[in-house]
């Protein structure tokens, strides 16, 4: 359906000092609603199931841990345990949002299509979700309910009470 709209009115709620109608707050805080849960479900589950147990067992596995980059077993082990459990925990507070969604889209690449690569799809699919999830992330942001969208508000705030566009 065609409408017509005005710049203000098509502009994203932190780069106008206009209220939002209604409507378009609801949808913003459904849209932002939704990364929490993605953040949250995905990015508990990945740092607690996954990355902490390679954390806490980083000597027992480093020796034989899978190396597609050839820079060691240690080192590949050190980046996972990077992505999987430092990087996931930044997605669940929603701090660096962007930026922590790509090494652990790097991760579950390498883990769905390298590592999985000759496995049967139900073997290589957990990789594949995270890897769809994590780069949802990486183009939506974190959302309105995360630290970023915290220091956004903050920044936006401050801009407008220096009387500068936000």
């Amino acid at each position: 359906m065609a409408m017509m709209h005005s710049n203000a009115s098509m502009s994203d709620s932190s780069t106008t000092d206009r209220p939002l109608p209604e409507a378009s707050r609801g949808r913003e805080v459904l849209h932002s609603l939704g990364l929490l849960a993605l953040r949250l479900g995905f990015g508990l589950n990945l740092a607690l199931l996954h990355g902490f147990s390679k954390l806490t067992h980083f000597s027992e596995i480093s020796a034989k841990f899978f190396d597609p980059f050839h820079i060691g077993a240690s080192a590949s082990l050190g980046l996972v345990v990077f992505a999987e459990f430092f990087c996931a925990l930044l997605i669940v507070a929603g701090f660096l949002t962007r930026l922590a969604a790509i090494p652990l889209i790097i991760n579950m690449f390498v883990a769905g299509v390298i590592f999985h690569h000759a496995d049967p799809w139900a073997t290589k699919e957990l990789a594949l979700l995270y890897l769809t999830v994590f780069v949802t992330l990486l183009l939506a942001g974190g959302g309105k309910f995360s630290v970023d969208g915290l220091i956004r508000s903050a920044r936006s705030k401050r801009r407008l009470g220096a009387g500068l566009s936000p």
